[in-house]
């Protein structure tokens, strides 16, 4: 091992993975993706792939057990990553789980656990077909890997996106990021004292989003459905302004994106208000929403037009032009990456 230091916080996750995997080949003609998008993809007849993608959840990194039901902790592992198949315009077939747990937890807590699971695997129809158990030295650690099919043609990269395409994002964003913040709010009130109940009237929806979010396996059969490939895709976990980026950079492009077009519910602004916060802030850099951010053609427009699930919330650009947001003045801001960073 070198004697020099490198800490990780100056790569970040993504840059880490570049880091230790740019001497990797491909050595298979089967492998047609590896990595650098939300999934891998492995040729397994002339038209058709198979999607595969891994994500760990850490308690005291991605979950506080203080506030998350294992139930749902359960269902919230599967879904982040059905989302995964998701942002490559697929759907997920199968799942295998693995898990390391300490001591502190009994079979009841792991059975509470494996409850939400199940629920999971019903709602998104996947099949457990395998996994893995070891002790832990402290806490709890889940690693889910998602498999799906898709006919090659139909599957979604990051990298497709074309000067003049449209952006479009599900759902409503930064509500799972005002939930974090309710639910901190309250752990440090217990913490404080004991006795104080939690205050939690009229966050029933952010604190869903969060504890509870929902992978968009329907977006994806709309878009079957209006006869729509996306030119690019992703999921958005770590932010709407790191995930333009990565389709940005992956795919050779600049964007535009408008402050008025952002889709947040009323129930997060309301939130995000009490908090001090900028609504449209937390929308760009809060993360975990788990809705899709996608790029289509302009032909493709009108297919889409109207469509409640679907918000065009800005274009691509020239590289040249940069990656930025328009305000409700009119001003033009940098886009930066300010969401989750693992590191």
């Amino acid at each position: 091992m070198s004697e020099n230091r490198t800490e990780l916080e100056s790569l970040g996750e993504f840059g880490l993975i570049d880091h230790l995997t740019k001497q990797f080949e491909n050595r298979n003609s089967s492998t047609l993706v590896g990595i650098g998008d939300d999934a891998a993809v492995v040729s397994i007849s002339e038209t058709e792939a198979q999607l595969i993608s891994t994500d760990m959840l850490i308690e005291g990194v991605h979950f506080n057990l203080m506030y998350m039901p294992l139930k749902h902790l359960g269902y919230k592992a599967v879904a982040v990553n059905v989302s995964d198949i998701c942002a490559m315009n697929a759907v997920a077939e199968q799942i295998t789980v693995s898990i390391a747990v300490s001591n502190r937890f009994p079979i009841e807590a792991l059975e509470e656990l494996y409850e939400g699971i199940n629920t999971a695997c019903k709602v998104y129809n996947v099949d457990l077909i395998g996994g893995d158990t070891s002790t832990s030295m402290s806490g709890m650690t889940i690693s889910i890997t998602a498999i799906g099919r898709s006919k090659k043609t139909n599957i979604s990269y990051r990298s497709g996106a074309k000067e003049n395409d449209i952006l479009i994002a599900t759902g409503d964003l930064g509500a799972a990021y005002m939930g974090l913040q309710v639910l901190e709010r309250e752990k440090e009130v217990y913490n404080a004292n004991p006795a104080i109940q939690p205050d939690l009237d009229g966050h029933d929806y952010v604190i869903e989003r969060q504890l509870k979010p929902e992978a968009r396996v329907d977006v994806i059969r709309f878009l079957k459905e209006l006869d729509v490939v996306p030119t690019a895709m992703i999921d958005i976990s770590d932010g709407l302004a790191s995930e333009i980026m990565h389709i940005c950079k992956s795919s050779e492009v600049g964007c535009h994106i408008y402050d008025e077009k952002i889709p947040i519910d009323a129930k997060t602004s309301m939130t995000a208000i009490d908090f001090n916060l900028d609504p449209v802030t937390c929308a760009l850099n809060g993360g975990e929403d788990y809705e899709l951010l996608f790029t289509i053609k302009q032909e493709d427009f009108d297919k889409i037009k109207g469509n409640p699930h679907m918000t065009p919330i800005g274009h691509i650009t020239h590289k040249n032009d940069g990656m930025y947001y328009i305000d409700k003045s009119g001003s033009a801001i940098e886009l930066q990456a300010q969401g989750w960073n693992h590191f």
